[in-house]
């Protein structure tokens, strides 16, 4: 039988595409080389514009656990440098604190809610691709097998067997002067300030909590998460770091860093607790996400160091941007150049994360021009106009696709009230996209434009906005950024619509039908 994707890797991006690509009605196999999910601790939260994605698929609540839709943050830090961000009216900068084992588990059950097929205990070991097709071959608990699908994408992590398997290169930078532990670690009460969370040490001062701390001998994290132990971070360049990492090496780094000594306590109970330490770095871009039939995303397209929590904001993305494109591939209404649209669009994302990482990085360096050089940047960010620009540029909020004659087109859709024709209570955005397709608004008295451009391919929405500001009209991409709009009903503007329509869900002249109820 032949599939229609397979997809390498169970973590957030393989389960996120698998989502996204079911919701599009294509059902992709997903393959993991673990038998169980893992809990080893690893990311601990989201940053960015997938924080209000996944509130647009429904998925943000499940995380948060409550109904309140998704709020900026007041402050932030970038290079270890505060990032004040309360006075901005219009913060790009959301956060959604969960730790990566429960945004797994929250994705996989959607992912089986959508009929997705998960192997665990599945490991992809070769492929091999014709024009048509790519043969998989597993590694399963019963013995080896092949697969056959349309596409593969390697969602396998920075060291992707896909990717390589592929003949992509990973082409950057290597790094091994700075050695980072992390542990989980309990430290006395009354070092806490129960009013704010930081870390008060006599004989050294303050230092807040989620934000890196840099001196001149290295850098410290302080982060108390609910229901478990803190995590105590340390940075160091040019340290020790042989044989096992053990908790009195942690007690060891902070002393070095900080110049005092911190009382810290190995956690009680079974865990999992983290105690980790990583060497080094690596900044790579995989030389292309795309050799035929198979595709990369997320780690395995792209790593950076983790500085600022870009990760997963940028995996997901990815995967949410791939989904609806390699989907109307696979159903034959693609127009040419879709699904070569994902690396166009994402690769120079991903180049600004490494990028922003890159410079994060050097401001966070031991020696005294590297504090020159922050003194310089704290009395930039402290403008609000610079402060602006860094949160978009984290967040992923200055993302633009394409240009048009529209100034929305191509950014990220405003959060909308609407109150639907014929309904009876006004609607958020984000309870219309969760279905994954794409939209088109029309706030006309007549809808004018939902009447001439109607097509079964693309839902149709009637509302009168909630919210100033807005078009008379938008088009939507399933991934949440605007395809088309309008001021006036106009010649150009309808236009420019056919134009949208074609390029982006292959609809042609002649195909759009007059508005029924079913499109509504």
């Amino acid at each position: 039988m032949l599939t229609d994707v397979v997809i390498a890797g169970a973590g957030p991006n393989g389960l996120m595409l698998a989502c996204e690509l079911s919701l599009a009605g294509v059902h992709p196999i997903v393959l993991e080389r673990l038998p169980e999910r893992s809990e080893e601790p690893r990311a601990n939260g989201l940053v960015g514009q997938v924080v209000r994605m996944l509130d647009r698929r429904g998925v943000y609540e499940r995380l948060k656990g409550d109904l309140m839709p998704p709020a900026p943050v007041p402050a932030f830090t970038f290079g270890a440098l505060p990032l004040e961000l309360s006075g901005l009216d219009d913060n790009p900068l959301y956060i959604l604190g969960v730790p990566q084992r429960r945004i797994e588990e929250v994705l996989q059950e959607r992912a089986l809610e959508l009929g997705v097929e998960i192997r665990r205990g599945h490991e992809l070991t070769n492929l091999s691709q014709t024009p048509e097709a790519v043969t998989v071959e597993v590694s399963g608990p019963d013995g080896s097998y092949e697969l056959q699908a349309r596409y593969l994408v390697g969602a396998d992590g920075g060291r992707s067997l896909t990717r390589k398997l592929a003949g992509i290169d990973f082409p950057g930078v290597t790094t091994d002067t700075m050695v980072s532990r992390t542990a989980n670690a309990v430290v006395p009460p009354e070092l806490v300030d129960p009013a704010t969370g930081a870390l008060v040490i006599p004989e050294y001062g303050v230092i807040p909590p989620f934000r890196h701390h840099r001196n001149e001998r290295g850098m410290f994290v302080f982060a108390a998460f609910p229901g478990r132990a803190p995590l105590v971070s340390t940075g160091e360049w040019d340290a020790p770091a042989d044989g096992p990492m053990t908790f009195e090496e942690l007690r060891e780094s902070v002393r070095r860093v900080l110049g005092v000594d911190l009382p810290l306590a190995v956690p009680e109970g079974d865990g999992p607790h983290v105690l980790r330490r990583v060497v080094g770095g690596n900044s790579r871009l995989a030389a292309r996400f795309r050799e035929g039939r198979v595709l990369l995303v997320g780690d395995a397209a792209h790593v950076h160091s983790a500085i600022g929590g870009p990760g997963l904001n940028l995996g997901l993305q990815d995967t949410i941007n791939l989904g609806w494109k390699l989907a109307a591939e696979i159903q034959g209404w693609a127009p040419d150049g879709l699904l070569d649209s994902y690396e166009a669009e994402r690769r120079p994302v991903g180049e600004r994360v490494v990028m922003q990482t890159q410079a994060q990085s050097a401001l966070i360096a031991p020696g005294s021009e590297v504090t020159a050089l922050r003194k310089l940047f704290q009395e930039l960010l402290a403008k609000p106009d610079n402060a602006r620009h860094i949160a978009a540029l984290m967040s992923g909020a200055d993302i633009r696709y394409a240009d048009g004659p529209h100034p929305m087109v191509g950014q990220w859709a405003p959060d909308m009230l609407l109150m639907p024709t014929g309904g009876a209570d006004p609607v958020r955005l984000a309870e219309l996209t969760r279905t994954a397709r794409p939209l088109l608004f029309d706030f006309t008295p007549d809808a004018v434009f939902a009447r001439q451009f109607g097509t079964d391919r693309v839902q149709t929405i009637t509302a009168q906005p909630q919210t100033s500001g807005l078009p008379i009209a938008l088009l939507l991409r399933p991934d949440g950024y605007v395809a088309w709009a309008a001021e006036v009903d106009g010649t150009e503007e309808r236009e420019a619509l056919r134009i949208a329509l074609a390029r982006w869900f292959g609809v042609q002249a002649g195909q759009a039908r007059p508005l029924t109820s079913a499109t509504r």
